[in-house]
């Protein structure tokens, strides 16, 4: 305990939903629930409005929309969430070198270590002016606890929510603390609140007259003893700026249960990979792979496996959760997985088994390849060979293409089912033709019919980087059904000698064209893609999360405020404008994109209908410090 309150605890109030009051002009003074939106969804963080009708952290998403049916609910923005964070974690870094960061919005400072206070005034100053710039900086209020310990401090800064500041002075722990719930100390939560009710505690003062044997007898030596100290106002924990990461873990919960196991092992592995990310991202190893698995029935399971050493392999990691979900039973149905990583490092030693196990299974895929090449190349010479085989109609002869001199066989007109084959392409006579194009989609009257070409080459894949299907396919002079297999020597292919031209992309496997599909042509019209579809499927895939930034070509900034039925509504404001007006598009409109979140303060009133907004959010000039400083181990959760 500290004879001065020089440890200051910061907690940014009602942090998700704040901002996006901020951001988003027409939600101030309104509710606003940020969460999951899904059947399964948790509210992760609830605006003052909203809480007065019951919502908070932590509660179902479902109760809270019965709870509060007309408030605003809004899928994180986890972006704008940690460039806020960032600006408030500079302003601490500026007050004290001592800093740690408990969440995106929560953290201790030692005020006394950064030479920014010695007594309880210049505590209090520096408290009030770290408010008065994260308002400037920001545009968002943090209430602030101040004492001589961190549990005190931690105290001070919820009994002022929101935007207030609370000094503890030292002497006076035992007379604040007294009447306060037990609930109100760090470690007790609902079970251990609950087994002291049944002993008759249930205040902090009961606590301390109970006695630390009784304590200890109850909750056992190291809880209990704890638990009498901090009822005693004792708390000497110091303020440590890096703490080192203990575990870290990636989990999704599922909509709906997951019942196919192949599914359930799909996921494992995805989460497996996720969870590998994040471990070299905190540039660490580990050497314990843990698996949790929630059923059906909420039950949850936990596995773990310890390697030989620590890794950071997403192989070896992959393989170790799925040799743990083997031993569980999940013919119920699965709600939730998670996989984990502990035991961590910040080193890597090879496992020399698993590096075995890897290069055995590449030389084996790597002889799977050539296998298949040769198999392909095969194809090819026997196609070839056989020149190219027509169904019913008249035949006219032609030549072979590349100058190999096969002869083939094409239909002139009225022919039914004849196909080319791979590597074989001809140059056509009379009545047959097909031209390919670098770059251009086969589309619906894209094709000029070869009847009015006499003399028109068929070959496809004449450059480099031009794919069958691709090129500009023309009809064979009204033959219906004609399916050809597109051949060509393209950049680094190898023509082989007495295929008729069949291009081997060289090294790698002996594909005509770069493609197994073939260029299928109609009677004037080619049944390929349409020019355009794969980009009208893209646009008509995007999915608009409700409270998510977008930018319209004519409109300019705004966010989505609803999606359904194939259109997305969209609310046109930024943080600086008026409450702006909502307009409706078609999911795959081209003018609509998602966007970067604008900057909280500083931001220029856009001019609607001039498309003028300013970039992406950045920093203010005034803060540059390095990025992600100050948020070193931080979670991404907000509390109240």
């Amino acid at each position: 305990m500290r004879t001065a309150p020089t440890i200051l605890h910061l907690d940014m109030d009602a942090f998700f939903a704040a901002a996006e009051q901020a951001a988003k002009p027409s939600l101030r003074g309104k509710p606003v629930v940020v969460g999951g939106l899904g059947p399964r969804g948790v509210v992760a963080t609830a605006s003052y409005e909203a809480r007065r009708f019951g919502v908070h952290s932590a509660m179902p998403m479902a109760q809270a929309r019965r709870l509060a049916p007309n408030a605003a609910y809004l899928v994180p923005r986890f972006s704008l969430y940690r460039a806020v964070s960032e600006q408030v974690m500079d302003l601490l870094g500026r007050l004290s070198p001592l800093v740690e960061p408990l969440s995106l919005d929560e953290a201790f400072v030692d005020l006394e270590a950064g030479g920014s206070a010695d007594d309880a005034a210049s505590a209090r100053v520096a408290g009030e002016r770290l408010r008065r710039d994260i308002l400037a900086v920001t545009g968002l209020s943090g209430s602030v606890g101040l004492a001589g310990s961190k549990m005190l401090a931690k105290i001070a800064s919820e009994q002022a929510k929101p935007d207030g500041l609370l000094l503890i002075e030292p002497g006076t722990e035992r007379e604040l603390l007294g009447p306060m719930s037990v609930r109100t100390l760090p470690g007790v939560g609902p079970a251990t609140g609950e087994h002291l009710r049944r002993a008759g505690m249930t205040t902090v003062a009961e606590l301390a007259e109970a006695g630390e044997d009784e304590l200890v007898r109850l909750l056992g030596k190291a809880h209990g003893t704890s638990l009498f100290r901090m009822a005693m106002g004792y708390d000497d924990r110091p303020v440590v700026a890096e703490r080192d990461a203990k575990s870290v873990s990636v989990e999704d919960t599922f909509d709906v249960d997951l019942h196919d196991r192949v599914r359930v092992r799909i996921e494992v592995e995805r989460l497996a990979d996720r969870c590998v990310r994040r471990l070299r991202e905190s540039g660490h190893s580990g050497r314990t792979i843990v698996l949790k698995v929630r059923r059906y029935d909420f039950s949850t399971l936990t596995r773990s496996e310890t390697l030989r050493g620590p890794t950071d392999d997403p192989e070896v990691v992959r393989e170790a959760a799925g040799r743990l979900l083997e031993a569980v039973d999940t013919t119920g149905g699965v709600r939730l997985l998670g996989v984990g990583v502990t035991g961590l490092a910040d080193y890597t030693q090879e496992d020399l088994f698993a590096q075995a196990a890897a290069v055995e299974r590449a030389e084996r895929e790597a002889d799977e390849e050539v296998a298949e090449a040769e198999r392909e190349a095969h194809e090819v010479d026997d196609a070839a060979g056989a020149g190219t085989r027509a169904g019913r109609g008249a035949w006219t002869g032609v030549e072979g293409a590349a100058g190999a001199g096969t002869d083939s066989r094409a239909p002139a007109g009225g022919a039914a089912g004849a196909e080319a084959g791979a590597g074989a392409p001809a140059v056509a006579g009379e009545g047959v033709g097909a031209a390919g194009g670098a770059g251009v989609r086969a589309g619906a009257g894209d094709g000029a019919g070869a009847g009015d070409t006499p003399g028109g080459a068929a070959a496809a894949g004449a450059q480099a980087g031009v794919e069958a299907g691709t090129g500009t396919g023309g009809a064979a002079g009204g033959s219906s059904g004609a399916e050809a297999r597109a051949a060509g020597a393209g950049a680094g292919a190898v023509t082989r000698t007495g295929t008729g031209g069949a291009g081997a992309q060289a090294g790698a496997e002996a594909r005509a064209g770069g493609t197994s599909e073939g260029a299928r042509v109609g009677a004037g019209a080619s049944a390929g893609a349409r020019v355009g579809g794969a980009e009208r499927e893209a646009l008509a895939a995007r999915r608009w999360a409700a409270g998510h930034d977008v930018r319209h070509a004519e409109y300019g900034a705004g966010w989505v405020q609803g999606s359904g039925l194939g259109r997305v509504t969209v609310r046109f404001e930024e943080p600086g404008s008026p409450p702006g007006r909502v307009r409706t598009f078609r999911v795959d409109d081209p003018d609509l994109e998602p966007s970067d979140p604008l900057p909280l303060v500083g931001q220029p009133t856009a001019v609607e209908g001039a498309g003028q907004s300013s970039g992406p959010a950045t920093r203010p000039k005034d803060l540059s410090p390095e990025e992600g400083a100050g948020v070193s181990g931080a979670s991404e959760r907000s509390r109240p």
